[in-house]
């Protein structure tokens, strides 16, 4: 019963992501959890906690086909093969908004700027992947230096009055930097507005060399970041579209999408 189903597993550094649907592309099962050590593990979790509720499907190996993602994406030993995240990421995207030609993805430790053509495919794409600034990790430690969650963090630049400028665009210093701000009794919102737009200015950086098309969305678990979505557009000049679909899971949504095509091609459904 479990071949009329598919699956899309990214395995992040932060967060593992699973997407279940069928072969009408109806999304029926989804999981969020935090990664563990071992991606492998992570991998496993994940699915096990997508396909949970579906009496359809008892077991992984029920599924038709199943496409691995992400940081990890190599070690989802149940997948029938490994998608690029960049690609994957796009194609959710993609199925989400047909309109959206440009995306920027933050994620656990790394930022892209990608462009698509009209079908979903990348047509180019911009990554830093050698700092952490800007990335989850790096939200996760301004958060930790305010003794707050990450979620309240990203709202709490919505109520700065001003914006104190961060100077160091290491996560490192730049944690320093904030503790320092903090204890001279600086407005924290305002602290916190400066960090949103130095990362807005980064993500700009990447996209002006990625290419900028007017329609443009955010992916992975940063886009939940309301702080840094309002600090994008105004340095974008342009509003950012709202995914339909929780951002953080398009790199599972696009892996499911490729894995329903490729079940549907080679005749894997029964």
């Amino acid at each position: 019963m479990g071949q009329k189903y598919v699956c899309g597993c990214d395995v992040g550094s932060t967060c593992g992501k699973a997407v279940v649907m069928d072969l009408n592309g109806k999304i029926i099962g989804s999981s969020i959890i935090r990664s563990k050590i071992d991606p492998e593990e992570t991998s496993r979790l994940v699915a096990r906690d997508a396909i949970k509720g579906i009496p359809e499907i008892q077991d992984i190996s029920d599924l038709a086909y199943i496409i691995g993602t992400g940081y990890g994406g190599n070690q989802v030993p149940f997948a029938n093969e490994n998608i690029s995240e960049i690609s994957c990421h796009a194609m959710g995207v993609h199925i989400t908004n047909r309109d959206v030609c440009t995306i920027i993805d933050i994620g656990g430790q790394d930022i892209k700027g990608i462009r698509l053509e009209k079908d979903g495919s990348v047509s180019n794409f911009v990554m830093n992947d050698k700092c952490a600034a800007g990335t989850g990790r790096f939200f996760e430690n301004m958060a930790r230096a305010f003794e707050t969650s990450v979620e309240e963090f990203s709202k709490m630049s919505l109520d700065a009055t001003g914006i104190v400028s961060i100077s160091s665009q290491c996560t490192v210093f730049a944690e320093t930097e904030v503790v320092s701000l903090v204890a001279k009794k600086k407005n924290p919102a305002d602290i916190a507005a400066g960090i949103e737009r130095s990362v807005a200015k980064r993500c700009y950086t990447l996209l002006l060399k990625a290419g900028i098309e007017p329609k443009v969305t955010m992916s992975g678990g940063c886009a939940k970041n309301e702080g840094l979505k309002k600090a994008l557009e105004k340095i974008l000049k342009l509003e950012i579209v709202d995914l339909s679909t929780d951002p953080q899971l398009m790199g599972a949504l696009g892996a499911c999408e490729f894995a329903r095509k490729k079940a549907l091609v080679n005749g894997r459904v029964s």
